[in-house]
Parts: C-alpha cells; structure tokens; sequence
C-alpha cells in the first residue's frame, strides 16, 4: 500500500483516537484538584509532542514508547521477584 491508501484506511481511526485524548485532557482539567505537577501529565506532554514534531520522523512510536518505558534493569528478574525460566 502507499501512504495516501494507509491514510485512507487509517484517518478516521487516528482521528477517533486524537478526540479521545482530547476529551480525556478535557475531563481532567474540568475536575477538581490540580495534577499540573504531576510526572504522568508531562510525560503526556512529551508524547504529543514527539506527535507533533516533525512530520518525517518515522521512528515517533519508538520514540513515544521510550518515553513511558522503564530504563533497562539487567535485575528486572530480581527486582520483580521473577524466577529465571533457566
């Protein structure tokens, strides 16, 4: 397929999904209580960013991912009380 039939396909999903984040930004600033600080908000932010930038990124979905994944921890194991399938 080329990108003008992907976007055919996919544009009304995205744009489903935009108004979704959209409407949730919305209820959590029309309720009470005030999360500006908190890391999750800016990790949002971050994120729409990444969306935001540059239209010729092709790596945005890696990029989106790091932002919400924990740093590598060779111990995860460990550290999660995991037993070694080895």
């Amino acid at each position: 397929m080329n990108s003008n039939e992907i976007l055919d396909r996919e544009f009304l999903e995205i744009r489903a999904k935009i108004l979704e984040v959209a409407a949730a930004l919305d209820r959590i600033e029309r309720a009470d209580g005030d999360v500006s600080t908190d890391p999750r908000m800016k990790l949002i932010a971050d994120a729409i960013e990444v969306i935001a930038g540059e239209h010729s990124d092709p790596i945005r979905a890696e990029k989106i991912q790091l932002l919400f994944s924990r740093a590598y921890d060779e111990q995860w194991r460990t550290e999660f009380s995991i037993a070694s399938r080895f």
